[in-house]
């Protein structure tokens, strides 16, 4: 398997993978060789990719060498989880600007932030919203981007002065 974050495949990344195989002679001697496979993961590679490089892997005499396959796998993001190519963000809004409405600053994987205008609504728990063509290249089209999916944590105070629930009670 080979990890990759989401920001390698946002932009695309060489990884080189060192491998041994054992190449045995005609005579019954046996070798150790050791090989730089170097592979090109494309911008926006699904996690489960696999690329195979052929005849890469034990050689034995009148036999085919062996076919070693990798397997891309992403790596877990701090701030995003991925589905296909949008990426998957929870904001964690305080109760006042989820109810007040506000400007929230949504972060991307180039460490951009993109105002996202709230002003006016009131965001509930099962609200989502979405940054398009944000997210990850499209492996198919990597001129188009996935969206980023936005969805909210309600942060909700521990207690209320006495004046904030008279507030809230009329």
């Amino acid at each position: 398997e080979v990890f990759v974050t989401l920001e390698e495949v946002s932009t695309g990344v060489e990884k080189k993978m060192k491998i041994s195989r054992k190449v045995y002679s005609e005579d019954g001697s046996v070798r150790n060789e050791e090989k730089v496979l170097k592979i090109q993961v494309k911008p926006g590679w699904k996690s489960g990719t696999k690329i195979t490089f052929a005849k890469e892997g034990d050689q034995v005499p009148g036999k085919i060498a062996a076919d070693i396959a990798f397997i891309i796998r992403d790596k877990p993001h701090k701030l995003f989880s991925r589905d296909g190519a949008n990426l998957k963000y929870t904001y964690k809004i305080p109760l006042r600007e989820a109810l007040c409405g506000s400007v929230l600053h949504i972060p991307t994987l180039d460490n951009r932030k993109i105002g996202l205008d709230c002003t006016g609504e009131i965001i509930k728990p099962n609200t989502v919203k979405r940054l398009q063509g944000y997210g990850l290249p499209l492996s198919k089209e990597p001129s188009k981007r996935g969206d980023i999916v936005v969805n909210f944590e309600i942060l909700f105070p521990d207690s209320l002065t006495k004046s904030s629930k008279d507030i809230l009670f009329d």
